[in-house]
């Protein structure tokens, strides 16, 4: 245990080892963003050597996606219960071999299972902890570390995507996913990293204080009958334990809730077009490493947008309404999908490459600086593993869906006008509801002022206050053994 005399918890240092920290989380975000994004240049080849439709090979990108999400609650309970640095570190484990093993799979079951299942929950251990403890390092300059992290995302799908068609062209899609597997034991070393800032001295005072109820318990119990009360405290204690990993009065937050399902009805159509970019590239005649270089371009513009949006999104004239800038993000990303079908020629797709990667960046970006702006530091562990289980189920559905449309119809473009609509309803919902909350939190600040400054309701109030402390400091007999159990635990507690 910690000494008695130590003093409060270091609070975000924003700097120091933090940067460090920033680089593990850095990495780690980028395997975890851009991995799933950077197989689909094997996704043709794949399709061929097992004769699967485009659906069919859909689900691959689909199940790891969904299941880098649907184990948030996992992931978050095992950081709150082992910290940032072991969970990465077994996420990259589980990553590696996940991918090793994928390179012997012998039918596409197998390869849902290796490379979507396994290799997806080890990408979802990489994923939460590193953004859950860049808020842990940073409160000032939090939106331009949440900025800069999320860039790696860009700088390793720009990487990868080249890096994948040079793999296949030399080893095929089986010697690629060997060596993909042990550059994804990476983020092993990038977990280590991530070096926990302390423990608060309210720990330290943890065990004599339980230590004191526990005998209070005792005392009081001795004095008199408690039927059920062993069922009560069990069940009672068991609830805690679960809303102490997943805090459930999320679900009464009325701007977690708008936040929810904005996110839930976007992801519907946010990973579609990215995922089928290189495919729809190589449909139209564009030669592999031309396709290939379509995603490196989005990449590198959505590395430029991520830090600047964190920039922007920092400043004073952003940050206090930066609900309405992501808003603006989400609606603006599926505007450029609705205008894909335009492009036609190859500079065409350069085009659209760029502004998706701009507006791509710029949701990534703010997607957990504005949760935490929602609901407070102190809970995003949780609104985190909430979020993201509700989100994997269209993440799930998003690509077999346009891979579905692309089967039945032949053409590429119904897949990207689906995805657009989508985002842009979504974008709209979000900009609405928010003005409706802010509108809504003004209303009951400037009620709750209005209270403390009229003097009836605060006498009022303050007469209640002292009728109740009253009553329930009334003499009775029926209550001296208590009190004097209480005085004698007190002495106990005190040394004397």
């Amino acid at each position: 245990p910690a000494p008695a005399e130590a003093g409060p918890a270091p609070g975000p240092p924003d700097g120091g080892w933090g940067w460090v920290v920033l680089f593990g989380a850095f990495v780690s975000i980028g395997f975890a963003y851009a991995f799933p994004k950077g197989l689909a240049i094997f996704y043709k080849e794949i399709q061929d050597f097992f004769g699967t439709s485009y659906s069919e090979i859909a689900w691959v990108s689909s199940i790891m996606l969904a299941t880098t999400y649907g184990a948030g609650p996992i992931s978050s309970i095992l950081v709150n219960r082992y910290g940032s640095r072991p969970v990465v570190m077994f996420g990259g484990l589980l990553c590696g071999v996940g991918m090793i093993s994928a390179a012997f799979c012998t039918s596409i079951l197998q390869l849902y299972i290796c490379v979507g299942f396994i290799t997806g929950f080890g990408l979802a251990l990489n994923l939460q902890p590193s953004v859950i403890i860049v808020g842990k390092y940073f409160l000032k300059r939090r939106p331009i570390a949440n900025g800069l992290a999320m860039a790696g995302s860009p700088v390793m799908l720009c990487t990868l995507a080249p890096l994948n068609q040079f793999l296949f062209e030399n080893f095929g899609w089986r010697g690629s996913f060997l060596i993909l597997g042990a550059i994804l034991l990476n983020c092993c070393v990038a977990g280590a990293l991530f070096r926990p800032i302390g423990a608060p001295t309210a720990l330290a005072k943890t065990p004599v204080t339980e230590e004191g109820k526990d005998a209070l318990k005792g005392k009081i119990t001795e004095d008199g009958p408690t039927e059920n009360t062993t069922e009560e405290e069990g069940g009672k204690d068991c609830f805690e334990k679960i809303n102490q990993y997943l805090d459930f009065s999320l679900f009464k937050h009325r701007g977690f809730l708008i936040y929810l399902i904005g996110n839930v009805l976007m992801f519907l159509g946010f990973f579609a077009p990215i995922v089928f970019l290189a495919p729809y590239a190589k449909h139209t005649g564009i030669d592999e490493y031309s396709a290939a270089f379509l995603l490196s371009i989005l990449a590198v513009v959505d590395m430029v947008a991520r830090p600047a949006t964190g920039i922007i999104a920092n400043s004073k004239w952003v940050r206090p309404r930066i609900q309405y800038f992501f808003s603006f993000a989400i609606a603006f990303n599926g505007a450029c999908h609705l205008l894909c079908p335009l492009a036609s020629s190859y500079t065409g797709l350069i085009v659209y490459s760029s502004f998706f990667g701009l507006a791509f960046g710029m949701v990534c970006a703010m997607l957990f600086e504005t949760l935490m702006d929602l609901v407070g530091a102190a809970r995003f562990t949780s609104a985190v593993g909430l979020v993201t289980i509700a989100e994997c189920c269209t993440i799930l559905l998003g690509p077999p869906i346009g891979g579905i449309l692309i089967d039945t119809f032949g053409d590429y473009k119904y897949m990207f006008i689906k995805c657009g609509a989508v985002m842009v309803l979504a974008g709209t919902f979000l900009f609405i509801m928010n003005y409706y909350n802010y509108r809504m939190l003004a209303k009951e600040e400037k009620e709750r002022k209005t209270k403390e400054e009229d003097p009836k309701s605060v006498r009022i109030e303050n007469e209640g206050k002292k009728t109740w402390n009253k009553d329930s400091t009334q003499d009775g007999p029926e209550l001296e053994p208590l009190r004097e159990k209480g005085e004698e635990v007190k002495k106990e507690m005190n040394g004397t």
